[in-house]
């Protein structure tokens, strides 16, 4: 097999045919008829289900994965992966806001530039000014407190070679961050700008985003732990200092009487340090809890098309 093109569903049943039309267009632009479209569908509450099962039954280049329930974005693309067989592999949303024609685009850069992957990158960040300002922030946030260097405004588009799939595909976490993991897989990677449309509302809310910055910090990085303990001495410096000050000033100045302010300030403050501490590392342990029991990210209920 020459290709692999491998896409989610989620909410896709007004993309799914010409998403369809134009990766096969594509595919047999590129490798003739040596290809396989691998569409898994991610517990979607439409009928993009339904209408991938059609595919199969008239073309047998379709290959459809039907999880079990709504596993998430990331874990529904590590599935995917892990069932195409071609030489190259193909990564793309199925919404159409990445053009599945960008597959002959990056198949003659890495030819050109014998790299491992291409991998497409927003020229000017999709949406308006707040959707732009919030995703750069994420990106600058991410790579500093991950300690990182992820390329920004990077979308879901890549070409990548058997090597680096198979590479890929040997993070078992749990706890799946795509954009970290493609970049610590290594191997040489080159990017393409690409242009993103906005063709429907994203799937991301406001509280998937925050979810997805705690899970990519905390899978990457230990520096809040790191923190917790410097902010921690800090805390402890400050407080001998103020301690000795006030011990002075009993012994040889005056003798005032306790501040009722001083004290309900001091409460609140190492109160708030103390829970916002215990919840950064009950993160951290409730990752350790994930890992340890070794439960798969994905479940398969069936696979349609594969002969």
């Amino acid at each position: 097999m020459k290709l692999s093109i491998v896409a989610t569903l989620y909410q896709s049943a007004p993309h799914i045919a010409e998403f369809y039309r134009r990766a096969s267009a594509s595919a047999r632009t590129l490798v003739g008829e040596d290809y396989e479209i691998v569409l898994v569908s991610d517990g979607s509450p439409d009928n993009s289900l339904n209408l991938a099962v059609e595919l199969t039954k008239i073309d047998t280049h379709v290959i459809v994965v039907d999880l079990s329930r709504n596993f998430g974005h990331h874990k529904a693309m590590m599935t995917g992966l892990a069932y195409a067989k071609g030489e190259l592999t193909f990564l793309i949303d199925s919404d159409l806001e990445e053009e599945p024609e960008y597959l002959i685009s990056f198949a003659k850069q890495m030819e050109d530039e014998s790299c491992d992957v291409v991998y497409g990158v927003q020229g000017t960040r999709k949406g308006g000014w707040f959707e732009r300002w919030s995703g750069s922030l994420f990106w600058k946030m991410i790579n500093g407190l991950s300690g990182l260097s992820l390329p920004e405004n990077v979308v879901t588009a890549r070409l990548m070679t058997r090597r680096y799939v198979q590479s890929l595909l040997q993070h078992q976490e749990r706890e799946v961050f795509m954009a970290g993991l493609w970049f610590i897989t290594g191997y040489t990677q080159n990017p393409q700008i690409v242009h993103k449309l906005s063709i429907s509302k994203s799937s991301y809310t406001l509280r998937r985003k925050l979810s997805l910055f705690v899970n990519s910090v905390t899978s990457f990085s230990n520096l809040p732990l790191a923190g917790i303990f410097y902010i921690g001495l800090l805390i402890l410096t400050f407080a001998c200092f103020y301690t000795g000050s006030l011990v002075i000033n009993w012994l040889f100045f005056s003798h005032p009487l306790t501040g009722w302010t001083s004290v309900m300030a001091s409460i609140w403050l190492l109160g708030g340090l103390i829970i916002s501490f215990l919840g950064i590392i009950g993160i951290y342990l409730s990752k350790i809890f994930s890992e340890a029991k070794g439960r798969p990210y994905t479940i398969v209920r069936n696979v349609y098309g594969r002969h």
